[in-house]
């Protein structure tokens, strides 16, 4: 068992992680640190998902950090760019240098005698066990289990002849051309699967049980192109497009919040003049309001244009029971298949699977609150990057690595040992930080093992970019339910 401390350990070497690792050096001159990180390249998600079409769900200015502007003026960026962009921003930072990669974090326990924490991670190459110690956790894993996808199991599945495949896992050797394929879902990664596949599939079908409301982008940024063609400097276009994004993105949620029924009928016709003439627009009128889930963005139409070409369709319906040739829904109709496609959702899963403790006392995190959606309350020293819900992930998580940053800062220049928000009583709920007002399947599977959401500030979560920024990059340090020590 190797022995091993730094001041800040990071768990993750996905956008968090490296977000964290780039605000430390920037921020910390002589502060150690390392990132464990269990696959074997940074990149996190974008370093597991690699099914056809892979691409973000936010417009890269928001989606990239804002201290490393985005280049390209592609609105939404395809997996392998997004790769390539964490891997030289972490190599341009010096980041890449201290991730020890193959390790995984399995239990982290806090001392309030020695004032550190312990961290016991498996060499998955070797299964040996590694202790680190650290001043500061930072978990930068995100909420989603890497290990499995979430899978339904469907009547008569067993005998099916052709070929089950989740997008988490997607198979290197898969050869979908000339194929039949049912894509099982309504969700950003169906609506991303469709198009991407269509174009050498005999067919596609998207079967859906319920209706999800689409929003198509422009493929490219047209302002930015303009701005770049009158030789703006990069640096100002990063930042009028970054300023632009953010707050269209806000405009919309809040729109959609306020005054559901008038944006209902403008996602809706927006989506009718994207059909061929005669679509059904059954296949896409949720029941629920705008923003209830998330809105899947459509990047030039793509997959509109699919279904006009003929080589993709919906079916919105319950699967009844998988025949040995395709799958039967509750009409009756039976869609033929070689392969089916189970973008049926993710599941949640906080730290990677490590198991925190404080004084060898279990630390149950369904049980605790996030103090300004960052820190753990009772608990010393910890930091969850969890990003947004209803805007770019990458939003919240740099604005969360900066007030770590700025959090160790002030330690060190305090001479202090350890910092530990304290909830009262009357600040806690039984809502998820998640909210009440997401009811997508990841959100509402994830009830079980999220923090709780508090009753008021600093312990309510408001997932808003413009509250969050005062709150983490501007607001001092001193609070009055942290104590120090």
């Amino acid at each position: 068992m190797a022995e091993r401390h730094v001041d800040v350990l990071i768990i993750g070497a996905g956008l968090s992680g490296i977000s964290a690792g780039c605000h430390l050096l920037a921020g910390n001159p002589g502060v150690t640190f390392a990132v464990l990180e269990r696959r074997a390249g940074v990149g996190g998600t974008w370093d597991l998902f690699r099914h056809p079409g892979v691409r973000s769900d936010s417009d890269m200015y928001t989606f990239g950090y804002r201290f490393r502007p985005w280049r390209d003026t592609k609105v939404l960026a395809r997996g392998a760019d997004i790769r390539r962009y964490l891997r030289t921003t972490a190599d341009a930072y010096g980041v890449s240098d201290r991730v020890r990669f193959g390790r995984r974090a399995v239990r982290a326990d806090w001392s309030s005698e020695r004032g550190r924490w312990t961290v016991g991670a498996v060499d998955e190459a070797t299964g040996e066990t590694e202790e680190y110690t650290a001043r500061f956790l930072v978990g930068a894993t995100g909420y989603y289990d890497h290990d499995a996808g979430h899978r339904p199991e469907f009547p008569g599945e067993e005998r099916f002849g052709g070929t089950f495949v989740h997008p988490q896992h997607w198979p290197e050797d898969l050869d979908h051309a000339g194929k039949r394929v049912v894509v099982v879902g309504s969700g950003a990664t169906a609506v991303t699967l469709v198009p991407a596949m269509a174009a050498e599939a005999a067919h596609v079908t998207m079967l859906q049980r319920s209706p999800t409301y689409l929003l198509t982008l422009p493929a490219d940024d047209a302002f930015s192109r303009f701005l770049r063609g009158l030789r703006v400097p990069a640096g100002l276009v990063h930042r009028v497009g970054r300023a632009r994004s953010i707050a269209l993105q806000r405009a919309l949620y809040v729109l959609c919040r306020k005054a559901p029924r008038l944006m209902r009928g403008v996602l809706l016709r927006a989506v009718r003049a994207q059909l061929a003439d005669g679509g059904d627009m059954r296949h896409f009128t949720p029941a629920y309001k705008p923003w209830d889930q998330r809105l899947c963005a459509v990047p030039g139409g793509d997959f509109f244009a699919a279904l006009r070409s003929g080589g993709a369709s919906v079916v919105t319906d319950r699967i009844e029971t998988f025949t040995e040739t395709g799958v039967r829904v509750g009409s009756g109709e039976e869609i033929p298949a070689d392969i089916v496609v189970t973008a049926t959702g993710l599941r949640m899963r906080l730290a990677g699977g490590m198991e925190p403790a404080v004084d060898g006392r279990p630390v149950v995190l369904r049980d605790r609150l996030l103090h300004k959606g960052v820190m753990l309350d009772g608990v010393p020293n910890l930091a969850m990057v969890i990003g947004y819900t209803n805007a770019s992930w990458t939003l919240k998580a740099d604005l969360a690595a900066g007030y770590v940053s700025r959090l160790v800062a002030h330690l060190d220049r305090r001479g202090l040992t350890s910092v530990t928000p304290v909830a009262a009583e009357a600040d806690r709920s039984s809502v998820s930080l998640m909210g009440e007002a997401l009811s997508s399947g990841y959100i509402t599977r994830g009830d079980a093992v999220m923090p709780r959401q508090g009753t008021r500030d600093p312990w309510r979560i408001r997932n808003d970019y413009y509250h969050d920024r005062r709150a983490l990059r501007r607001a001092p340090i001193e609070d009055p339910v942290l104590r120090f020590r």
